[in-house]
C-alpha cells in the first residue's frame, strides 16, 4: 500500500507511534510562528521552561492581532516579544508587515516541512505542502524548546477535485462547499487531503484560502500536493530552492472521500452565525448589506485584492455600505501601491485598513446594530465582530466587491459573467526589511516586561476527589469566543489573566465569573463540539485562574481539548449523551478516587450528581502520557517533574 501526501509527511517526522488511526504519535516540529495575542503567553511558559535558545530549524513572531495601540498595554507586549526574539533566535515580522499565514506562506513556508502555530489557521501553510498544524501556545513553547508534538493519529480525508471553477466562483466557495457536506465537527480527527485533476488548476493562494478554512472542519490539518505552481509561486518570492516536489503515491488509501465538481459550483455564503450555515449568495440576492469587509488570513492575497481592484475601478461603493479593505501583507500592499490598484479602491470609497487580522479578531469595524456585515473571512460566531446582535456573512472577495457597490446580496456572475482574470506575478516584490532577523547569541539580551505581564496560572496535582458544583451549562458549538471573547477591548489584557477573568463566559451568563469565585470553581457541562474555533488557550487558561476543575460534554474541538489537558483541566465525556439531560447548573458533583481513576485502565469514571441522586458514567480515556499531565496538574509541572527525574 503506498502512502499519501499527510502519511508521508507524519512518517518523515514520525518520533514515536505508528500511523494507526487513533493511536497516539508524536511528531519533529520543523517551523514554528506565533501571533501577539497569543505570543505573550506561549513565550512565558517557554521562558519558564529554562532553555537557553529557540531548538527548532526557524521560529517566527508576527505581531498582527492587537495592533491597536489605545494605551501602553499593545506596545509594550510587543516589545517584550520583541526583546524575547532578539535573547533566544527567534525571527520578528514587526507590526505593519503582515498577517501571520499570509505572511509565513510568502517568506518562510517550505513544502515537506510541519509547521506548529498558536493560531488555529495555521494550516494555511498546507496550501504550499506543509503539514501545518494549530495548537495552543504551550505546545508551541514546547517545540521550540525541542520536544515532539503529540497528537491522535487522524484519519485522512481524500477531497477528489475534478473540473475547474467557472467564472467569479472562487477558492471560497470550494471549502463553504465541503463544510456544507462536513459541518463545522466533521473534520475532528481527520486530516482533509485535496487531490484529484482539479488541483492543478488552483493557484498557491487559492489552495491557502481552501487550506486555511479547514480549521472550521475542526481538521486537524488540510494540505494540497506541492507542485509545479507550487514551485512558481516560490520562485516569484525568490525562494525556489525552498521547493520540494510531493505528490501521493499512485496506491494509496485513504479512510475516507469525497468528491467536488468544481465546474458545478456556484458563488455561496456562510449566513449566521456558523460557517457551516451555506447557502447559494443566488438565494441570497436582493437582502440589504451594511458593511463589507474584506480581508483576513483567508483572503487578502495580492491576487484576491487585484480582483477587488478590477471591481471597483471607476466605480462607487453605495451610500449605505461602509467598505474596508486590509491588505494580508505589506508585500501586498506595496504591490498594489505601486501598480494603481490601490488608488482604484481608495476612489471607489474604500476605506484601507493596515496589514493586520482588524475586524476579523474584532478589533474594530464592528457593524451597526442589527447591521448586516458581508465578510471574506473565515468566522461568523454570533458576537465576534464586536457587535452583539449583528448579522455576519462569509463569501469570496468577488461576492463581496460586487454587494459593495450594490448595497445588496449579489450574485457576482450576474455582473461579470464572463469573469475577472489576475495574473500571478512572475515576480513578487520582495522586501523583507520589516523582518528582524535572529541574531548569532542574545544570551546579552535583556527581556522587557511591561507591568500588564502578570503571572500566568498554574495548576495543582490531581486530588484524589472532585466534588464541586456544576458553574455552568451550556449547548452545541460553544466557540472560544463565547469562552474568552476577543475584540479591542479585551485582548490587550491577554497578558494579564486575572483581569481576563471578569469577562470569561460572559456572553452565555453574565454572572458567570462572579458565580465562580463565590463557589470556588467547579464544572462546566458542555454539548458537541465544545471549544470549537480559535487555538487561544486563554479559554483554558482563564477558567484555570477561576478554579474550573473539570468540563463534561458531549464531545471536545480537538484544540481546545489538548490546551485543558496542558492546564490541567480534566475534559470528561458523557459516556450516554442522553446524560446531558440529567444534569443542571448548580448540582454538586462527585467524584471518588479521581486520580486513581485518570490514571487507571478503565475509561469510565462514575459521577455522582449529589443533587439528584442519580450516578452519570463519564468517559476518562486518555494517552498514557495525558493522563500524567493531568495527574501532575498540567503540563509545566509534567514538564518540570520529568526534568527532575533526568
Amino acid at each position: 500500500m503506498g502512502y499519501g501526501i499527510a502519511q508521508k509527511l507524519i512518517k518523515e517526522h514520525l518520533v514515536t507511534g505508528s500511523l494507526e488511526p487513533g493511536s497516539e504519535i508524536s511528531i519533529k516540529v520543523d517551523q514554528t510562528l506565533t501571533q501577539d495575542a497569543t505570543g505573550t503567553v506561549a513565550y512565558l511558559q517557554f521562558e519558564a521552561m529554562g532553555v537557553d535558545r529557540r531548538k527548532t530549524e526557524l521560529s517566527v513572531a508576527y505581531i498582527d492581532h492587537n495592533t491597536l495601540q489605545n494605551g501602553f498595554e499593545n506596545a509594550d507586549d510587543h516589545r517584550y516579544i520583541q526583546s524575547v526574539c532578539a535573547r533566544y533566535g527567534l525571527y520578528f515580522s514587526r507590526p505593519g508587515n503582515g498577517i501571520c499565514h499570509q505572511v509565513h506562506l510568502e517568506r518562510f513556508g517550505k513544502p515537506g516541512k510541519t509547521l506548529l502555530g498558536s493560531d488555529s489557521h495555521t494550516p494555511t501553510g498546507g496550501g504550499i505542502g506543509m503539514l501545518a498544524i494549530g495548537v495552543g501556545g504551550l505546545d508551541v513553547a514546547v517545540a521550540m524548546a525541542g520536544g515532539a508534538y503529540y497528537l491522535t493519529m487522524p484519519k485522512i480525508v481524500r477531497v477528489n477535485l475534478t473540473g475547474k471553477l467557472p467564472p467569479m466562483t472562487a477558492a471560497k466557495d470550494v471549502i463553504l462547499k465541503l463544510l456544507s457536506i462536513m459541518s463545522v465537527k466533521g473534520g475532528v480527527g481527520r486530516i482533509i487531503e485535496y487531490a484529484g485533476p482539479g488541483v492543478k488548476t488552483l493557484s498557491v493562494p487559492e489552495r491557502a484560502t481552501i487550506t486555511n478554512m479547514g480549521a472550521e472542519l475542526g481538521a486537524t490539518t488540510s494540505v494540497f500536493p506541492a507542485d509545479e505552481i507550487t514551485r512558481s509561486f516560490l520562485a516569484a518570492q525568490g525562494r525556489e530552492q525552498d521547493f520540494r516536489e510531493l505528490s501521493a503515491d499512485p496506491d494509496a488509501e485513504y479512510d475516507e472521500q469525497i468528491d467536488i465538481d468544481l465546474s458545478a459550483l456556484e458563488p455561496l455564503c456562510a449566513c449566521p452565525h456558523m460557517p457551516d450555515n451555506v447557502k447559494p449568495v443566488a438565494e441570497l440576492a436582493g437582502r440589504k448589506v451594511d458593511q463589507v469587509c474584506i480581508g483576513s488570513c483567508t483572503n487578502s492575497s495580492y491576487a484576491d485584492l487585484m480582483k477587488v481592484a478590477a471591481i471597483l475601478k471607476g466605480r462607487t461603493v453605495h451610500p449605505d455600505v461602509s467598505l474596508s479593505v486590509a491588505p494580508g501583507s505589506k508585500q501586498v500592499l506595496d504591490m498594489l501601491a505601486r501598480n494603481g490598484a490601490l488608488a482604484d479602491i481608495i476612489s471607489a470609497g474604500a476605506r484601507i485598513l493596515e496589514c493586520a487580522c482588524g475586524p476579523c479578531i474584532g478589533m474594530g469595524q464592528s457593524p451597526n446594530s442589527k447591521g448586516v456585515s458581508l465578510r471574506t473571512f473565515n468566522r461568523n460566531f454570533e458576537g465576534r465582530s464586536g457587535t452583539a446582535d449583528a448579522e455576519v456573512y462569509l463569501c469570496s472577495p468577488e461576492t463581496a466587491a460586487v454587494s459593495a457597490l450594490a448595497g445588496v446580496f449579489t450574485d457576482p456572475r450576474t455582473v461579470f459573467p464572463e469573469g475577472i482574470s489576475v495574473e500571478m506575478p512572475e515576480k513578487f516584490l520582495v522586501n523583507d526589511n520589516m523582518i528582524i532577523p535572529p541574531l548569532a547569541d542574545g544570551s546579552a539580551v535583556q527581556v522587557l516586561r511591561g507591568p500588564n505581564i502578570k503571572p500566568f496560572p498554574v495548576n495543582e496535582p490531581l486530588g484524589q476527589t472532585l466534588d464541586k458544583k456544576v458553574l455552568l451549562k451550556v449547548g452545541d458549538n460553544i466557540t472560544t469566543d463565547h469562552i474568552m471573547p476577543a475584540g479591542a477591548k479585551i485582548l490587550p489584557y491577554r497578558s494579564n489573566i486575572p483581569y481576563l477573568a471578569q469577562f470569561c463566559f460572559t456572553r452565555c451568563d453574565e454572572q458567570f465569573p462572579v458565580r465562580a469565585q463565590q463557589w470556588g470553581g467547579g464544572i462546566i457541562v458542555g454539548g458537541h463540539n465544545y471549544g470549537q474555533g480559535s487555538s487561544r488557550e486563554h479559554a483554558a487558561l482563564v477558567p484555570l485562574y477561576l478554579g474550573v476543575k473539570a468540563v463534561i460534554a458531549k464531545s471536545f474541538a480537538r484544540i481546545h481539548a489538548a490546551n485543558l489537558i496542558n492546564s490541567g483541566i480534566i475534559p470528561f465525556v458523557f459516556d450516554n449523551e442522553a446524560d446531558y439531560d440529567k444534569i443542571e447548573q448548580g448540582d454538586e458533583i462527585v467524584i471518588e478516587n479521581l486520580r486513581g481513576s485518570i490514571l487507571g485502565s478503565d475509561p469510565v469514571v462514575i459521577a455522582t450528581d449529589r443533587t439528584k441522586g442519580v450516578q452519570i458514567p463519564l468517559r476518562a480515556q486518555f494517552f498514557d502520557r495525558q493522563a500524567e499531565i493531568l495527574a501532575a496538574g498540567g503540563m509545566l509541572n509534567y514538564t518540570k517533574n520529568k526534568t527532575a527525574s533526568e
